[in-house]
């Protein structure tokens, strides 16, 4: 399959591109296709994701085919290079990627790795530190006071948070959250405004295992790619 490129349009085109914010997401795209374009697959891996589209589609017969394509657009060769364009980013992505994958996992670790704790919110640091106090001396149940006091979203979950990438939370929380050990209370902090009760309830470190591996070799694949887009757009 021959692959269009931008360098074809014209000047007038390609300002109709900028003007509708598109030009990126178009240039991404051309730069994607060209560097997976060569990536082999098999005849079994290409008739599978096919066969799989078809009835998941409920494309039984070739009148409907048509219809479906004329719907998106595409040419019956456009949705063939859609549906195996991941295979391909992951095949190019361990091929080119692989061999840096645990070194990128190493640098990225502490982001990585995931926590599940204990969240109470409020404005008012009276109430915060009554409310830290009977949870540190085990008078009430973390959860429960989460339920009846937390002006946040948490309190539908009684105050559980998680498990989620430690890096989503606040830099302030999540640093006392490295540091401390399950079941302590921490001490109320302010955080934009609020007063802050929380807990670690888990800590699970990020393994480096194949998921992993994938990932980051993903990871690095999109990295190389925003570095062309950002050339491309340049001659542009």
């Amino acid at each position: 399959m021959s692959i269009p490129s931008l360098q074809a349009l014209s000047s007038e085109a390609l300002a109709l591109l900028r003007r509708h914010n598109l030009l990126r997401q178009a240039v991404t795209a051309e730069i994607i296709a060209e560097t997976v374009q060569y990536i082999a697959l098999s005849k079994e891996q290409t008739e599978h994701l096919w066969q799989n589209y078809l009835q998941q589609n409920k494309l039984d017969h070739p009148e409907q085919l048509r219809k479906h394509l004329k719907q998106l657009s595409l040419l019956e060769e456009d949705l063939h290079w859609h549906l195996e364009l991941s295979l391909r980013i992951q095949k190019h992505s361990n091929e080119h990627f692989q061999h840096k994958a645990e070194a990128r996992f190493l640098a990225r670790k502490e982001q990585l790795d995931t926590v599940v704790y204990s969240l109470i919110r409020l404005k008012d640091f009276s109430l915060a530190r009554e409310i830290y106090l009977r949870i540190a001396g085990g008078e009430e149940n973390f959860g429960d006071l989460a339920a009846a006091h937390s002006q946040g979203l948490e309190a539908k979950t009684k105050g559980i948070v998680g498990p989620v990438p430690l890096r989503q939370a606040h830099p302030a929380l999540s640093e006392r959250l490295r540091t401390s050990l399950p079941g302590e209370a921490l001490e109320p902090f302010q955080i934009e405004g609020w007063w802050v009760v929380a807990r670690l309830e888990r800590y699970e470190p990020a393994q480096f295992d194949a998921k992993t591996a994938q990932s980051m070799a993903m990871e690095l694949f999109q990295e190389s790619i925003q570095e062309k887009v950002v050339c491309k757009l340049a001659e542009l």
